[in-house]
């Protein structure tokens, strides 16, 4: 079974520009020369791993059960160990779709075209502040109820739309519907900007540690057509009259951008000075509940349930947003495009304003929405090299665990701190392993496993003390989270730990309940 979700992003009807814009290369900033501030490139050129067909849920799991008793959680079916659940992979794109709704060339052709428009952000090279657009050109078919019923259940596990809630059916709909979008190829796209009074729900007047400029509005025209997946992304240089200077200001300034055509096809950007503290930050499991681990609740969460944060975490981001001058939030989710619109909806709701990433169209298969995560770190790094990063996420993904103590030794002194809840501490329905080994070498000062927001209360973050020494660390490098009580829930390794074939029996027993769970069995 494929279990997909859904298109998300902020929806704009427009007009089709037919004149091209002038691409302005940037040139390196002034004074940098160890590493220049990213220009990134256009998507035409993303293509870090091929896209394979990938096996089912049955498959994988049954397929790597005698490697993993092996390993005892080394060779996890990757959806899993990476916190990448499967029904986020092989989502029905451009003809496919058209030919499972039954629609003509001249069907397709009549409907509107819309934007997914991304919250950006704007680097400062010795040219001037360049903004990053990013985002996707589609067209929605008209689909009917019955027919989106139908769609909606084969997406579903272990209930039907017929079973929901009425609100969950609705939003199970909605989500339907997205997904089944016509993705738009070879469009210019043109956008008007302005100053953005307010951004995200920070705890303060005006959201976010950002300002409002006193000036900026213009028009700027993307500089190249969309790729054959729809997608857009690059960085165009804009007009700085009425901007401060990124070598002259501390504060960040923040934007809105319309897509020209229609107001509602609007995103916030955020112009990011060349230094101060940047927070990117996994969303799932760390600033709403997902339950990634338990594939049918991570499913349902979300896909019909309305997001809901984990616990008092909103506390902690608006605390930060407070108390630290200029501090720039920038979301970092591995989950497609499609479903962008529900969580940007989320964060600016519940979180400080902030820019976002998240996994383009053509990172498709599992393989790519691995190497998608450490792709979109490195871009914030290369492109604010002079920036300090605070990484928080959690042990849920195994590829957080290996990417972000990566970053510390790739890019030395720009990570500031490294916090991962511990995922199987609080909830006992974190059955799969984590890998703590990629965290050896590194300074233990600058990460902090916690169990709970209020292990990070009082941290004092601009100044780079990570580690609250009430919460227990006794950190050991290896397999951590492990069944049969290896894990005491702090990156703690138990003295009384049982032997390997009981640690072996209690992950296999593990793997059949997670395909019992999805109503497979082995």
């Amino acid at each position: 079974m494929r279990l997909d979700t859904l298109h998300t992003g902020l929806l704009a009807v427009f007009p089709i520009a037919t004149a091209s814009a002038v691409h302005r290369s940037l040139p390196k900033p002034a004074g940098v020369v160890e590493r220049q501030p990213l220009v990134t490139p256009s998507l035409s050129k993303w293509w870090p791993t091929k896209t394979e067909k990938k096996r089912g849920v049955i498959s994988d799991v049954a397929g790597d059960v005698n490697s993993v008793l092996g390993s005892l959680g080394s060779d996890i079916p990757s959806y899993v160990a990476s916190g990448v659940p499967n029904f986020f992979q092989d989502f029905p794109t451009g003809a496919n779709v058209q030919s499972s709704l039954g629609l003509d060339d001249a069907q397709v052709s009549a409907l509107p075209t819309q934007v997914l428009n991304i919250p950006g952000y704007g680097n400062w090279t010795d040219q001037g502040w360049n903004l990053r657009f990013h985002g996707n050109v589609y067209k929605q078919p008209n689909i009917s109820e019955s027919k989106l019923d139908d769609l909606a259940n084969g997406f579903l596990v272990g209930t039907s739309i017929q079973a929901l809630p009425p609100s969950q059916a609705s939003q199970a709909r909605n989500l339907t519907a997205e997904i089944y979008i016509l993705q738009q190829s070879n469009q210019n796209v043109t956008f008007s900007i302005a100053p953005a009074p307010t951004a995200g729900a920070s705890g303060e007047q005006g959201g976010g540690g950002a300002v409002t400029p006193s000036g900026g509005s213009q028009q700027v025209k993307f500089p190249t057509p969309t790729t054959e997946e729809g997608d857009f992304d690059d960085f165009v240089q804009i007009n700085d009259d009425d901007l401060a200077a990124g070598n002259s200001t501390s504060e960040i300034q923040r934007m809105n951008v319309y897509t020209e055509g229609d107001i509602n096809g609007n995103a916030t950007a955020y112009l990011v000075p060349p230094t101060g503290l940047t927070v990117i930050s996994d969303i799932d499991d760390i600033l709403r509940v997902t339950k990634i681990y338990q594939p049918k609740e991570g499913l349902l969460n979300s896909f019909a349930r309305p997001f809901t944060q984990w616990m008092n975490m909103p506390d902690i981001y608006a605390n930060w947003s407070r108390s630290v001058p200029s501090l720039h939030f920038h979301y970092l989710t591995t989950t497609p495009e499609q479903i962008t619109r529900n969580y940007m909806d989320f964060i600016y709701k519940t979180y400080p304003g902030g820019s976002f990433d998240d996994r383009p169209l053509n990172f498709s298969d599992v393989s790519a929405t691995l190497s998608i995560r450490k792709f979109l770190l490195e871009k914030n790094f290369r492109t604010y090299p002079h920036r300090k990063f605070v990484l928080v996420a959690d042990t849920s993904n195994r590829y957080v665990m290996i990417d972000y103590p990566a970053m510390v030794t790739e890019y030395p002194g720009q990570v500031q701190c490294i916090f991962l809840r511990n995922t199987s501490s609080t909830d006992p329905g974190d059955k799969f392993p984590y890998d703590t080994s990629g965290l050896k070498g590194v300074d233990s000062n600058l990460y902090m496993f916690f169990n709970i927001p209020d292990d990070l209360i009082n941290l004092d973050i601009a100044n780079g003390h990570c580690v609250n020494t009430t919460i227990k660390q006794n950190l050991t490098y290896g397999e951590q989270g492990l069944p049969s009580g290896v894990n005491l829930g702090n990156g703690k390794k138990s003295a009384g730990s049982q032997p390997a074939g009981s640690s072996m029996w209690a992950f296999a027993a593990t793997l059949g309940a997670t395909m019992w769970g999805f109503g497979l069995g082995l």
